[in-house]
């Protein structure tokens, strides 16, 4: 129920596991439910027409970070694909926060939320929104890197999918972003937006360090600014590292001195490759990973 084509923003190709054979809990209409329970069903508008959003977010080490960012953006979300949310973000949390209770401390989890209609014919009916939130052992990547090659296919603009939403219905074309990319031995994709600029990494956002200046893409409606993103920008600046949000071109990856993502899955993880090009895990990505590390346990 409720898979999302990856693992939410921070890439399958960074090492996901399969989700199938992990312990998981799911939270549904008021209790707790073991394994991979059925909720919905072939006449559910979610199924059919696509009205589900999620969020995902990491537990590990006993912390949880920025949770209430995560729990917040799901509800933004709904409201995006004309979903009404019966919780709030609080709520959410709480939630959440149980679950994480549930397993031993310092597992490494996956916590999801995600809202999906009910009913509806093509136009999702509000009123029969359901909430869903499910926890399952998913460990962290760690640092060893990830391949990515420039992918034929692009992020789409607001004007024809609801990019201001983290909804499923926008992870089929990711999905094949990554086919692609196997198909061609690399773990993951450069993403372009209409454009022909930069977007991201097919599930993950995308830093490059040149000369000690870190650049991202900037924000145009076509990709998520990850909660990871905008905590990780803002660790670097405090600390007194220039990040510029900017347009970012293909060419600009291939003069980098190195390449890294952000996202909920691996966190913080350097890009090895990129076509032909080769980089390191350099200072600026280990600064922002020991930075992020520190945010996340204090």
């Amino acid at each position: 129920m409720l898979g999302h084509g990856a693992a939410g923003h921070g890439a399958v190709g960074h090492g996901a596991t399969d989700q199938g054979a992990t312990q998981a809990q799911t939270y549904y209409r008021g209790g707790w439910l073991e394994g991979n329970p059925k909720v919905i069903g072939p006449m559910t508008h979610g199924f059919w027409m696509s009205s589900v959003v999620f969020d995902g977010a990491r537990a590990f080490d006993g912390v949880a970070p920025d949770l209430d960012r995560h729990c917040a953006r799901c509800i933004a979300s709904a409201a995006v694909m004309g979903l009404a949310p019966m919780l709030t973000a609080g709520e959410i949390e709480e939630i959440a926060r149980d679950g994480i209770a549930r397993f031993p401390r310092g597992a490494e989890l996956y916590i999801r939320p995600a809202f999906f209609a009910e009913g509806g014919f093509v136009l999702a009916d509000a009123e029969t929104t359901e909430f869903v939130l499910t926890i399952h052992e998913l460990p962290l990547p760690g640092e060893r890197g990830f391949s990515a090659c420039l992918s034929s296919r692009q992020r789409p603009s607001p004007a024809v999918a609801p990019t201001q939403a983290k909804a499923s219905c926008l992870y089929p074309n990711v999905g094949l972003a990554l086919r692609e990319a196997r198909a061609r031995g690399f773990d993951t994709a450069v993403m372009l937006d209409p454009l022909g600029h930069v977007a991201e990494f097919a599930t993950a956002n995308l830093f490059l360090a040149k000369d000690g200046v870190v650049a991202t893409p900037a924000l145009n409606g076509t990709f998520l600014n990850g909660i990871t993103r905008q905590r990780v920008i803002e660790l670097l600046r405090d600390d007194g590292i220039e990040v510029r949000e900017t347009v970012v071109t293909p060419e600009d990856l291939f003069e980098a001195d190195e390449l890294f993502s952000t996202g909920n899955l691996a966190k913080v993880q350097p890009a090895t490759r990129f076509e032909g090009h080769h980089y390191q895990a350099g200072p600026v990505y280990q600064r922002a990973r020991a930075l992020y590390w520190a945010f996340a346990h204090q």
